[in-house]
């Protein structure tokens, strides 16, 4: 057993998979209270919990470690760490890791041994709050805390942590523009500007790009590209016939964020370099 937490006598009936957002250190999110009611982990008055469990006062409720957890402390990866403080972190996430999920080697199983524990008293594993796509390298921000998790996400659901992205794409390009084309049958809008753009014998121009998503939809940036014909250098997803980019990676680095600190009420404003394959191709220091 992980966790316990006895329930007020005289709440007003909730569903438990909502009650319980919040009651654990070790799962502060919804989605993983419906992973752990899914792989029976949670029990009320000493039977198993479901999504149809309502709460009503009294209750007695127990959290289990799955049998087949695994300890991640084998796992060597080195994160560079950019910001780190009790409540969050922000990373330079490198390309070609995930960022979660059933593999060994990713993010969320590296981040113990990369960050210090938060002395909150809601202290949890640190958990990444957003993605990055495995090839897209870049800031990716981190929870150490449960209450800093669900202040983070409801950021990001309100659209309040403006994110800033740095592409190299194929083609010639306007000098700026606004894509708004449906992505998975979904509203998506991106703005882009076009940084510097160079002629190449095989892609006609390279262009260095400033994209601003104002919507998350999956691979957005990359579907929204691949729409006016300019896709990503070295994406092999969304791409034009014979203008593949093979062995680089993609060209996709999250560079920036802008946000206010949901706990010390500090503005962020947080941009890292360009990696080195960007450099090889343009060099922002140049006049």
């Amino acid at each position: 057993m992980i966790e316990t937490h006895k329930v007020k006598n005289n709440i007003a009936k909730i569903r438990f998979q909502e009650y319980a957002v919040g009651i654990f250190n070790t799962i502060p999110t919804k989605s993983g209270i419906k992973k752990a009611l899914k792989k029976k982990l949670i029990l009320i008055d000493k039977e198993m919990a479901t999504t149809a469990k309502y709460i009503t006062g009294g209750e007695h409720i127990e959290l289990f470690e799955a049998e087949e957890s695994v300890n991640y402390s084998r796992l060597k990866l080195t994160l560079e760490v950019i910001f780190e403080d009790d409540y969050l972190a922000i990373i330079n996430k490198p390309a070609g890791v995930l960022v979660s999920g059933n593999k060994f080697v990713t993010i969320a199983n590296a981040l113990s041994q990369n960050l210090n524990k938060s002395t909150q008293l809601d202290a949890v594993n640190p958990k990444p709050v957003h993605r990055l796509d495995y090839p897209t390298s870049g800031l990716l921000v981190i929870g150490k805390t449960s209450s800093a998790i669900l202040k983070l996400n409801k950021l990001f659901e309100e659209k309040k942590i403006q994110k800033t992205y740095l592409a190299i794409t194929i083609g010639q390009m306007n000098a700026k523009g606004f894509i708004n084309s449906l992505v998975d049958n979904k509203t998506a809008f991106s703005e882009y500007t076009v940084l510097k753009s160079v002629k190449s014998e095989r892609f006609n121009y390279l262009n260095l790009v400033k994209l601003t998503p104002k919507t998350g939809r999956k691979h957005q940036l990359r579907k929204h590209l691949l729409s006016i014909k300019n896709p990503i250098l070295g994406d092999k997803d969304y791409f034009i016939e014979d203008k593949v980019l093979k062995g680089k990676g993609l060209f996709l680095h999250a560079s920036a964020l802008n946000f206010t600190h949901p706990f010390t009420k500090k503005d962020f404003s947080i941009a890292i370099d360009l990696p080195k394959k960007f450099l090889k191709i343009f060099n922002p220091q140049e006049k």
